[in-house]
């Protein structure tokens, strides 16, 4: 079932190519670049930079797909949008359930990384409260949130870029550290690729955003890319940084990579500024999960595959005010109740399922050898990587699939039946 125009209120549009480059490197350049380092160094060993290459290859030719579609379909929904009306209503769906059930998970593991930085005793207090706290903040308004994840970024990338300069001038950093091998095989590297990939996934965030940015056809298609680059260049730059000071067995075993290379450094002062710029980071990850979580909701809600009553938009506010709180919910829930730790694999898993339809609906807006090459790659990079993953993040990330599939049947069932497709 499609809805149309008038099925409910559209939402306003008042974020420029600033603010969705801006959303889309909030939801990038967080959390994942001071955490996912060190697993994916076990993984690859002295393959981490090949793993880091791989995963920007495959988040390219989605961000470029996403980006085509984009510009065709800009509204609320992303991928589910764009796998209902290229591929049908099935594809659509599980695009949808990929990302709700996968970044839900996101939002939870974000929450809890707030709260073992700022208040380790309290994670998962803290981890509510920041829930709370920035749910309050979407419901005010898209524009509030743009303004604070603005912020949030600069002080990230400030963070970074301070690491970087102390690890590259120190006298402990050796080149030597940057060698390039597979000593964890290509089964590792391409396990790393999928778990840095976890860090690249933040601009399906400018795509749900379609029916809030103004001049959709021109701005996705260029603030998607745009954020993709400046995330890629910091990623490369840490990475090469910290690879230096603690080498590739020496990342692969530390706990907090980027504290413990500023005090492997000689500046063990700076560590608690890591820590701030992790707790921020964090932050800034969960703000824009939240705003994408609740949009793709939206969608999904317009087209009765989730509660109707959750399609509503706030008079005033004019955000899908129902959506937010209940995406709210169910991570505060989770955030009080659940070490999601080894949510990021399944996370990972969930996303990359969620891409594997961006490509496949992109490989049909033209029939040129040469203009499906790119969703090509990407859906095959999307597949590989899934199930490049630690086994059990594969085996739950496709059990939830199933049930999404179950639900999906049973759905088509009490209404009258159908084909699936």
């Amino acid at each position: 079932m499609k809805r149309s125009s008038s099925a409910s209120p559209e939402l306003r549009r008042t974020l420029g190519l600033g603010d969705a480059v801006v959303i889309g490197l909030g939801s990038m350049v967080g959390a994942g670049i001071f955490a996912a380092l060190g697993p994916a160094a076990r993984a690859a060993g002295t393959g981490l930079l090949l793993g880091l290459a791989v995963a920007a290859v495959v988040a390219y030719c989605n961000a470029t797909s996403s980006a085509r579609l984009a510009a065709l379909y800009p509204a609320s929904g992303g991928t589910y949008v764009y796998g209902r009306e290229r591929l049908g209503e099935f594809w659509g769906y599980l695009a949808g359930w990929s990302f709700v059930v996968g970044k839900t998970a996101s939002c939870a593991a974000m929450a809890l990384t707030v709260g073992a930085y700022v208040w380790p005793g309290q994670a998962h207090a803290v981890a509510v409260a920041a829930v709370v706290a920035l749910t309050a903040v979407n419901y005010g308004g898209v524009q509030k949130s743009a303004w604070l994840t603005r912020a949030i970024v600069a002080v990230v990338l400030a963070v970074l870029a301070c690491v970087v300069v102390v690890c590259l001038g120190a006298g402990r950093s050796d080149a030597g550290r940057l060698d390039v091998g597979v000593s964890g095989g290509l089964s590792g590297v391409l396990q790393a690729a999928g778990l840095l990939f976890f860090a690249f996934a933040g601009y399906a965030r400018i795509a749900t955003l379609g029916e809030e940015v103004r001049d959709p056809a021109r701005t996705i298609p260029r603030a998607i890319p745009l954020a993709l680059g400046v995330a890629l260049a910091v990623y490369v730059c840490v990475a090469v940084a910290v690879l230096s000071v603690l080498g590739p067995e020496g990342l692969g075993q530390a706990g907090a990579p980027l504290a413990d290379a500023v005090r492997t450094a000689g500046v063990p002062g700076l560590t608690p500024v890591v820590r701030v710029g992790a707790a921020v980071a964090a932050l800034g990850s969960l703000l824009a999960l939240i705003l994408g979580v609740s949009r793709t909701t939206l969608a999904m809600a317009r087209d009765r595959h989730l509660p109707g009553a959750l399609a509503a938009v706030h008079p005033r506010f004019q955000v899908p005010h129902r959506a937010e709180l209940a995406v709210g919910v169910a991570v505060a829930v989770l955030a009080a109740t659940v070490d999601l730790r080894g949510a990021i694999g399944f996370s990972s898993f969930g996303v990359l399922a969620y891409y594997a339809v961006a490509n496949a609906s992109a490989w049909t807006l033209d029939s040129s050898a040469t203009r499906r090459f790119v969703p090509a790659v990407g859906l095959l990079g999307c597949v590989v990587l899934a199930f490049s993953l630690p086994g059990i993040s594969v085996a739950v990330g496709a059990g939830v699939l199933a049930v999404g599939v179950i639900a999906y049947g049973v759905r088509r069932w009490m209404v009258g039946g159908g084909a699936v497709g």
